[in-house]
């Protein structure tokens, strides 16, 4: 009979034909020993629903995964959440309500053989013992698409129950196929209050830090949980790190800040955190707010985001929010992009402050970024028009025979640099795309564009 990986990496070998039932549950989560070498975080999980902490909109009385548990209707889920909000727990607690057998898959260490390996003993386990094999795949969204595209058989024919976690968008890192066959849950960070509970259950728990009492202020404890940002497990970390070092002495928040020294932001650059802070950075500056800018710049430049990776939103943000209502704008985020490419870091924070505060204060104008967006909808819905004959190019005879650049205008040829004509094909002539606005060096743009087209100037004679 095939094996099945568990989640401390080891080998499991359900039992054959001529056994007895399968191990209980208890059995099948032996990476979770009470002993003191398996981190806090570890001996801390819930084994119950009700013990699971957070996610109130889930599984309060009337939420919709409680109502799927208990009702025994579980299908495939996708876990939707930020490190430490309790995905792992939760499918482990799921496991035990229904009975399932657990199987830890990890996306970083096993691959499509091992899929198959893992779906074909669940086959077993359904035929022989009438049992559910509930897989949980961490990080699922690293899975390439053939490894994911594994899954759709079993998952199909009910072989497994497949839960996914990822911290990633699944619209984007799960495949169309598979996520139509499962119902996607979003976890939320944990509250300020959850964290505390967890901190304190930690505290008086047996199998958590009662052993080894630990004298740790209010206030403390409160920063702490503060400093956790809704991680469950970046908290319980911190206090048995604490716990470690502390000695019997109580901590106080003066201790707390020696122990932990510098606190670590939450801001994975290839995932969804990365994605919220330069959205808040670039609507910052879009909305005038240098303050809110800098801040926001600031969280990218102390969680050791690349630097040139914000200079270039500088420039695209440039073109796009400020235009040609200050069109030195452009001109300052290419010199920083540069110049930060030359001298780097922690220098480059400098010009990168410089670029954000004056581009936050420039008036702001998206005309070019609407009027190229405009122009390429109507080439989608009309199609390639022919060019008017009088702006085509005629270097041949034949060409000119054809009428190719007859009657074109030459626009210096007017006192204003400018003659009326059409540069349109003839089923648009007259439309509009760029609608300057009336702010900053654009207004003057506006003007001129006006008074151009109010007059009708003849070439000089």
């Amino acid at each position: 009979m095939a094996a099945v990986l568990k989640s401390d990496g080891n080998i499991w070998f359900p039992p054959s034909a001529t056994e007895s039932t399968p191990a209980p549950m208890s059995d099948l989560f032996s990476d979770t020993h009470t002993d003191g070498q398996t981190p806090l975080a570890e001996r801390m999980r819930p084994q119950t629903l009700d013990e699971v902490v957070g996610q109130q909109h889930l599984l309060g009385p009337d939420g919709p995964l409680r109502r799927l548990i208990e009702q025994d209707q579980l299908s495939s889920l996708i876990f939707w959440g930020p490190p430490g909000s309790g995905k792992t727990s939760l499918a482990q607690v799921i496991a035990r309500r229904t009975r399932s057998e657990f199987v830890f898959f990890s996306a970083i260490m096993h691959g499509v053989k091992d899929i198959r390996a893992i779906v074909d003993q669940a086959r077993q386990q359904r035929r022989l013992y009438s049992r559910r094999t509930l897989l949980f795949v961490d990080e699922i969204h690293r899975l390439n698409k053939s490894q994911q595209d594994a899954f759709l058989p079993a998952v199909e024919k009910g072989d497994i129950v497949l839960i996914g976690a990822t911290t990633e968008n699944p619209s984007f890192e799960v495949n169309a196929a598979l996520l139509s066959r499962a119902r996607v849950f979003v976890l939320q960070p944990l509250a300020l209050e959850d964290i505390e509970q967890l901190l304190h259950r930690a505290l008086d728990a047996p199998n958590g830090l009662a052993a080894q009492p630990l004298t740790i202020e209010d206030e403390a404890l409160h920063q702490l949980a503060q400093m956790a940002a809704g991680d469950a497990r970046a908290a319980l970390g911190n206090l048995e790190l604490i716990a470690s070092m502390a000695g019997d002495q109580p901590v106080d928040t003066r201790t707390l800040a020696q122990i932990l020294q510098q606190q670590s932001l939450r801001y994975d650059k290839g995932a969804e955190e990365h994605y919220n802070v330069i959205s808040a950075f670039i609507k910052s500056v879009r909305g005038s707010d240098p303050d809110g800018a800098l801040y926001w710049l600031a969280r990218m430049i102390e969680a050791g985001e690349d630097p040139l990776f914000i200079a270039r939103r500088l420039v695209i943000l440039a073109a796009e929010d400020i235009g040609n209502a200050d069109p030195r704008g452009l001109q300052l985020a290419v010199s920083v992009q540069q110049g930060v490419h030359l001298i780097g870091m922690p220098e480059g924070r400098i010009l990168l402050a410089q670029a954000t505060t004056y581009l936050a204060c420039a008036p702001k104008s998206n005309a070019s970024y609407r009027g190229i967006d405009t122009a390429r909808a109507e080439v989608r819905r009309s199609g390639a028009l022919p060019v008017p004959l009088h702006l085509r190019n005629a270097p041949t005879k034949l060409m000119k025979e054809l009428g190719y650049g007859q009657d074109y205008r030459y626009a210096h040829d007017g006192d204003n640099g400018y003659l009326e004509q059409d540069y349109l094909p003839e089923a648009l002539s007259g439309s509009r795309f760029y609608q300057p606005v009336e702010r900053g060096y654009e207004k003057t743009m506006a003007e001129r564009l006006r008074f151009l087209r109010q007059e009708t100037t003849e070439p000089n004679k």
